[in-house]
């Protein structure tokens, strides 16, 4: 993936100075793969020093909650990001993992004070998750690395701010 010939953005601030933790699930890898080497892309093309850069797998979406809650609490990382893909099947189940998804990184987020990226695919099929893993619509991976870099920066100046 290029992402001049892509619809990726580009950030314009300075992300190398912070430290990001990238949380993965494993299910449906072959989508959350794609999601994973679009955030790595984006790291390395901004520069970002690999050791200013972790990989965390999980088992599913439902348990990336739990590891961003516990990242956050280590106060290491200066934004988390959580990549997974729940796609619509044939029962309830969808329902449930998505908005449970959802609720439980939101709450992480609420509950710490790093900022912690919703990058969880939640589609009605495959072919719209690979179309968000590096197909026509981008890659949410990439977007979610750039949102974490904003998001990095304008925490620290929060708290610079509030420090005075």
């Amino acid at each position: 993936m290029n992402p001049k010939n892509s619809q990726q953005k580009i950030y314009k601030g300075l992300p190398t100075k912070y430290k990001y933790a990238i949380i993965v699930s494993k299910f449906n890898y072959h989508i959350t793969k794609k999601l994973l080497d679009g955030a790595k892309l984006c790291l390395i093309n901004h520069h970002v020093p690999k050791k200013n850069w972790k990989i965390f797998f999980c088992p599913g979406a439902f348990e990336i909650p739990q590891v961003a809650n516990m990242l956050a609490k280590e106060n290491k990382w200066d934004a988390i990001v959580c990549l997974g893909a729940v796609i619509r099947g044939e029962t309830p189940h969808f329902e449930y993992i998505s908005s449970e998804t959802a609720r439980g990184i939101q709450i992480a987020a609420l509950l710490n004070s790093t900022p912690i990226v919703f990058g969880v695919l939640t589609t009605d099929d495959e072919k719209q998750a690979m179309e968000r893993a590096g197909g026509k619509h981008g890659n949410k991976g990439w977007d979610a690395v750039i949102t974490a870099f904003e998001m990095a920066e304008l925490f620290n100046k929060l708290k610079k701010k509030h420090s005075r």
